[in-house]
């Protein structure tokens, strides 16, 4: 939780006060009255944003009346939320139990080794990071990624450096 916290510190140094565009304010006064809203808020915010700075927390508590610690709790719980501006191409290897077992894990390792990145990562470019989730849907594919909106499937690590050459070259 320390690398999150240091990240967040970093962003609201980088970003200053963060402006909200309108829709996501209007969702914001719509939902905090509602009980158990904090989660629908921070999945739009992070679907406005790509992830939650620092700064957008902030903003968030004084928005909400949510205590920012409250807001910090769960940000760094679920692995959902992103703490850490992501890269330009998101790659998302699936790790449900068919990938997982068909080799996602080597499919992570590799991609990471090709991009030259770690755990929660972001090449310096900005252009990659990887992102582990747990099912995407396509399990009569296994293993698979995605990277955006394209699925590849039935992959093996040989199969990635060519993938990741598309986006480099886009």
């Amino acid at each position: 939780m320390a690398t999150a916290e240091a990240t967040l510190t970093r962003d609201v140094d980088s970003q200053g006060d963060i402006e909200f565009p309108q829709e996501l304010s209007a969702f914001i006064d719509e939902w905090k009255v509602k009980p158990g809203s904090l989660i629908m808020i921070l999945h739009k915010t992070q679907e406005t944003f790509g992830y939650i700075s620092r700064a957008a927390a902030e903003k968030l508590s004084k928005l909400t009346g949510i205590p920012l610690a409250r807001i910090y709790g769960v940000i760094t719980f679920y692995h959902f939320f992103k703490t850490t501006k992501p890269g330009k191409h998101r790659i998302s290897v699936c790790l449900g139990t068919a990938c997982y077992l068909k080799g996602g894990q080597d499919l992570i390792e590799e991609a990471r080794s090709i991009l030259g990145i770690g755990e929660g990562g972001v090449t310096e470019d900005g252009l990659f990071s990887i992102d582990p989730v747990r099912c995407v849907g396509c399990c009569g594919l296994a293993p698979v990624i995605t990277v955006g909106g394209d699925t590849y499937g039935k992959l093996n690590k040989e199969q990635l450096p060519e993938i990741i050459a598309k986006y480099q070259n886009s």
